[in-house]
């Protein structure tokens, strides 16, 4: 299935409805809950994941949601899913709580697990990227503005990690960079980033779910650039029993990838 414009348009309005609900709770006290995993909860979390769920199952009937706060779904029902939406309702919920605004609603379109589309909406800042086949944007007002990686990448690159929680491949990567610039950013807004080309990579080492990454890996790819896994084989959605991925490079210029195994 195609995203044509008029289920782009509707998935664009949904994500603004979601950061509205998003918005009406961060401007006041909220609570903070605890998930198994230790990942925090907020009501906005669950007032977005109603939203986009409900929403995309009214756009979309025949096409299953998949999202971080759904009911766990086991392989065995996921296999007869050729396609399926791939929902973060409020990726970055820690940024949430620290009230920093680098927090966003992430929305992916995956067919024959491959991710063919992908939305960011950052709720503070009303900022819209998608990519598709067509290519990647920035929604400005009701118009699209094309954007690309930064190809080629020329040193010194400009690298997404942390400033103070800092891991230690991602320190050895950084000083086999000479020069290299670290930048600070939060949640998706990583992939957006570097699909406008004001970053070049981004290394993730460490988990993360399925739904943290298919909708920038959509917009990334079709910008120019990749997100690989260190094999460098491009990450593929709804194939295995767990919703964990692995380590991977994001890149505005495939042609790094093999420079930055060496």
């Amino acid at each position: 299935m195609p995203i044509v414009d008029g289920l782009r348009e509707g998935v664009i309005r949904l994500a603004r409805e979601a950061a509205a609900e998003i918005l009406a709770i961060y401007g006041h006290d909220f609570a903070v809950e605890e998930k198994t995993d230790h990942s925090p909860l907020t009501a906005a979390d669950l007032a977005s994941h109603r939203c986009l769920v409900d929403g995309l199952r009214s756009l979309t009937p025949d096409i299953p949601v998949l999202s971080e706060e759904s009911r766990d779904v086991e392989l065995a029902e996921r296999r007869q899913w050729r396609r399926l939406w791939l929902v973060d309702p409020l990726d970055g919920t820690r940024e949430f709580v620290k009230r920093n605004g680098e927090f966003t609603i992430n929305i992916a379109f995956v067919e024959d697990g491959v991710a063919r589309f992908g939305l960011i909406q950052q709720p503070v800042t009303g900022g819209l990227w998608h990519g598709d086949a067509r290519g990647a944007f920035r929604r400005e007002g009701d118009r699209d503005v094309i954007i690309q990686t930064r190809r080629p990448a020329v040193a010194p690159l400009r690298v997404a990690a942390s400033r103070s929680h800092r891991d230690a491949r991602t320190q050895a990567m950084l000083d086999a960079l000479p020069g290299a610039e670290v930048i600070g950013c939060g949640s998706a807004l990583k992939f957006c980033r570097i699909a406008e080309g004001a970053i070049d990579l981004y290394p993730r080492f460490g988990p993360t779910s399925e739904w943290d990454t298919g909708a920038g890996q959509a917009i990334v790819e079709a910008a120019g650039g990749a997100v690989l896994d260190p094999q460098g084989r491009p990450f593929r959605y709804n194939q295995r029993d767990i919703l964990l991925n692995g380590d991977f490079l994001a890149l505005g210029d495939p042609t790094q990838w093999e420079r930055l195994q060496a």
